[in-house]
């Protein structure tokens, strides 16, 4: 198991002792095989059932562990374990749940490498990728840890005589997080951290794809502090997302994922009474102008377009050359070409393998439907051969140009290292053509001039916009503002739409009459006991 991740053998004891306690040593096969546990009441604890899922390397598709399917018992063990650890979490003061947080942050830094080694074996991202899904997801914890501000509520005296009233954000109970596969620290991180420091407790079901690094953070969170109870973590596919759904302890549900998954939770869990914020899938565009930086435009093309082998909701998976633009596209093909495809733990990989055989089938798929309807395939990513990893889930970088709004190629969001290309001739149509796309979630121009970048931040109907940025997710101290098809429901994750998202105002007016206050002269004979 060690050995996959080609780690020292000083880190790799670091990484079993931290695993350990997650996943128990099971023995269905010849070879060694770890089981992952369910976490309930701050213990990790095997699952009873009879139905597991199988977790592959991507790069070897060599058996990794087993995630169960939690029978319906565990989960509902999770959500009373946690509906119980709130009676006493949310009358825990701010300053111990921002103690806490200031010691998950530094145990998340002096465990990095283990989690992105975790990361890379599981879901297959470069090392380097890896680390930077944890710091992602690590700037969020150390946001969380500004509580003692974001939590503040709002006062006013004297609303009219003698009457004050004040406002103060509570804690909704027990929420839940499903989240998806690509990144498998950072979008834990956007949910459980401040749900947990604003007063709530949490029931996680991580992906079943990668569930290792959100056990680990578990863990961490536990070593931090955090009581038994206030984090709990299930796992499954459609019966575990249904439970959260359902269950009528579950205020809130936070969900990243595909636009099918993501419509159904929305749809069900706001029937069922719960706030939802549901990010969905993306198809976001790059609008490049003849008067952009070209080394620096084309060199961000190909890191947006096929970093984590473009399994990023954010991945920038459309360029748009305006006008003379077009005439990069050969040098763009050059660039591509030169990005190193191997497994991720392997020196100087750019791009990995994408997460399971099933999908990169699908990605083969739809740039085949780009040659059927007229495309060209200046770079084919198909068919690459990875030596030491034959059995890898590989596609190469790929870009599929004279793609036209009509074509599936550009319809759907293909998930995996391949850049369409299309051509407009002016900044207008470029916006038209965006605006016309169903999805909100970020897009990009590169551009010298900024008359143009002004135009185009006003004028286009996208949620998260980069100017010369290729993949402008912001910071903590702001929020993830996909919109349009892209996103559901009424506050969007972390910053300060994720504190609204996670807490429910309550607001006291008093009355205390002036004319009840009584003055009285001190007393200072002997009292008399009469």
């Amino acid at each position: 198991y060690f050995k996959q991740i080609n780690l020292s053998a000083t880190m790799s004891m670091q990484l079993f002792k931290l695993r350990k306690p997650l996943l128990t040593l099971a023995r269905p096969m010849s070879t060694e095989m770890y089981k992952t546990h369910n976490l309930i009441n701050g213990e990790f604890v095997e699952s009873s059932t009879s139905d597991w899922i199988d977790l592959h390397n991507p790069a070897t598709n060599e058996l990794v562990t087993r995630v169960p399917k939690s029978t319906p018992e565990e989960m509902q063990a999770a959500v009373d374990s946690a509906k119980a650890a709130f009676k006493t979490w949310k009358n825990t003061s701010v300053m111990t749940r921002q103690g806490i947080m200031f010691k998950f942050q530094h145990l998340i830094k002096e465990n990095m490498a283990e989690l992105g080694a975790n990361i890379t074996l599981e879901q297959g991202k470069t090392l380097a990728d890896a680390e930077g899904d944890v710091i992602r997801g690590l700037q969020i914890v150390e946001h969380a840890c500004s509580v003692t501000s974001l939590q503040m509520g709002e006062t006013m005296a004297g609303v009219t005589k003698d009457m004050d009233t004040y406002s103060f954000r509570e804690p909704l109970g027990v929420c839940a997080g499903i989240t998806p596969f690509n990144f498998p620290a950072m979008i834990p991180l956007w949910m459980f951290p401040l749900a947990n420091v604003c007063g709530n407790t949490y029931v996680l079901k991580p992906s079943e794809r990668d569930p290792g690094a959100a056990m680990m953070l578990a863990q961490l969170a536990m070593d931090a502090g955090l009581p038994k109870g206030v984090l709990n973590i299930i796992h499954g596919t459609h019966d575990s997302v249904n439970f959260i759904c359902d269950n009528p302890d579950i205020k809130a549900i936070s969900f990243v994922g595909s636009n099918q998954a993501g419509t159904h939770i929305y749809e069900r869990g706001s029937k069922n009474g719960k706030r939802v914020q549901s990010n969905m899938a993306a198809k976001n565009h790059g609008v490049i102008l003849p008067d952009a930086n070209k080394e620096n435009t084309l060199n961000q093309l190909c890191g947006a377009a096929f970093g984590a082998a473009g399994q990023r909701c954010m991945a920038l998976s459309v360029a748009v050359m305006v006008g003379e633009a077009r005439n990069w596209i050969p040098e763009l093909v050059e660039r591509a070409q030169k990005l190193k495809v191997t497994a991720g733990n392997q020196p100087g990989a750019d791009v990995g393998p994408v997460i399971t055989p099933q999908s990169k089938a699908r990605i083969e798929r739809l740039i085949q439907s780009g040659v059927d309807e007229g495309a060209a395939l200046p770079l084919d990513g198909r068919n690459i051969q990875v030596d030491g990893y034959e059995k890898g889930n590989f596609v190469g970088p790929t870009i599929i140009s004279e793609v036209k709004p009509n074509m599936e190629c550009y319809r759907e969001e293909i998930f995996g290292p391949v850049l369409n290309v299309l051509e407009v001739e002016t900044l207008d149509e470029a916006i038209e053509l965006l605006n016309d796309n169903p999805y909100g979630n970020g897009c990009a121009i590169f551009t010298n001039s900024g008359a143009a970048a002004r135009k185009f931040t006003n004028e286009v109907e996208v949620g998260q916009v980069g100017v010369n940025v290729p993949i402008p997710v912001p910071l903590p101290m702001f929020s993830f503002t996909g919109s349009r098809g892209s996103f559901l429901g009424d506050a969007n994750f972390y910053g300060k739409a994720g504190m609204n998202f996670y807490t429910q105002w309550k607001t006291v007016t008093t009355l205390w009459k002036e004319e009840d206050a009584k003055t009285a002269n001190a007393e200072v004979a002997m009292p008399r006991m009469q």
